[in-house]
């Protein structure tokens, strides 16, 4: 449609940043209603009938009536052992049909939590991936879902670009998230200029990334107060894939990470590594400084938050959620269903 590319961007938000407020998805939905989004990514869900299939519908009905654009997906996709490719296999199939029952385009997948965790060698891992997303084409195109594999903290742009070619460009797409490519050692913006004609769905999340003696460190912030250019970055975005829906991502509470590339034994998970992208990263270190604003500290992966401290990450998923929409809204002219009322 003539005069759309200029339009502002679709704002929604991911609902895994609100999950220590255990809310079930008819929540999620109408928060994102009441803040006058235009989308919700629904990630993870605890809903306790969240692998129902009459749910599902209800889901799907409820985000229509709301007038949201609903995308979800599952997890992981890699199995730990060969053998048990079978199980990978019928797991993502799930989450498809579940993905187009509700109404989504997309089924969102993961390869591992970070590089380190990739059961097999990357090169392998990725044959792994592309030989499981190859096995599900028939259930995607009969059900109208593309596959979108998460930027995460385990491949670099250009290793991704390489298992979504493999795997059929046609139905396997990619789900951009801006905090995790900092993690192998790649400025957001590369990766977005690498993979922009796979882009299906945009998540926005900052950082602080400064020098450590030992690399670098990296911690995620509210969006809008780390060192990552965001005007730029979805200014570039606008340009290279119009047609996406911008999701508000933080994951917060959580200490600096470092990356520790000056050690040797680092580079041997990356032996294809690439100087100039490294070069565009490390500058983004020398410009940044740790977090000065308050945080609390206490959302850690894979321990549970501290009965004490449950009210105050509660309260701070939440505000960091509002903090970081309303910066996409008034900063970053993202977003169209506010502005009806505004």
């Amino acid at each position: 449609m003539a005069g759309m590319a200029e339009q502002p961007l679709p704002l929604g938000y991911n609902t895994y940043c609100l999950r220590a407020l255990r809310w079930n998805d008819a929540q999620l939905l109408e928060f994102a209603a009441a803040h006058k989004l235009d989308a919700i990514f629904l990630q993870d869900s605890l809903d306790p009938r969240a692998m129902e299939p009459a749910h599902w519908q209800e889901v799907r009905e409820m985000a229509r009536r709301l007038g949201l654009h609903l995308e979800t997906g599952g997890g992981g996709i890699l199995p730990k052992r060969e053998e048990d490719f079978e199980q990978s296999i019928a797991t993502l199939r799930r989450h498809i049909e579940r993905a187009a029952a509700m109404g989504s385009p997309f089924v969102r997948c993961v390869l591992a939590s970070e590089r380190a965790a990739f059961p097999v060698r990357v090169e392998r891992a990725m044959e792994w991936a592309v030989k499981i997303l190859r096995a599900v084409r028939p259930e995607l195109s009969g059900r109208g879902v593309k596959a979108i594999i998460e930027v995460h903290k385990d491949l670099q742009a250009w290793e991704l670009r390489e298992v979504v070619e493999a795997a059929g460009k046609d139905l396997v797409g990619v789900y951009l998230d801006t905090g995790n490519p900092v993690f192998v050692l790649e400025h957001p913006m590369t990766t977005l200029e690498t993979l922009a004609p796979y882009v299906e769905s945009a998540h926005l999340r900052d950082s602080v990334i400064y020098e450590h003696p030992r690399g670098v460190a990296v911690q995620w912030v509210p969006l809008g107060e780390g060192v990552i250019d965001f005007r730029a970055f979805v200014k570039r975005l606008g340009e290279l894939c119009p047609r996406v829906h911008v999701y508000n991502k933080p994951i917060t509470g959580r200490p600096p990470a470092v990356i520790p590339y000056l050690e040797q034994d680092f580079w041997k998970m990356f032996p294809a590594a690439r100087a100039a992208e490294l070069a565009k990263f490390l500058d983004l270190a020398r410009k940044g400084r740790p977090y000065e604003g308050r945080m609390v500290i206490e959302d850690i992966p894979g321990r549970p938050i501290p009965e004490p401290f449950r009210a105050a990450i509660q309260h701070q998923q939440r505000d960091h959620v509002e903090r970081g929409l309303e910066y996409a809204k008034k900063e970053l002219n993202l977003g169209r269903r506010w502005r009806e009322t505004a």
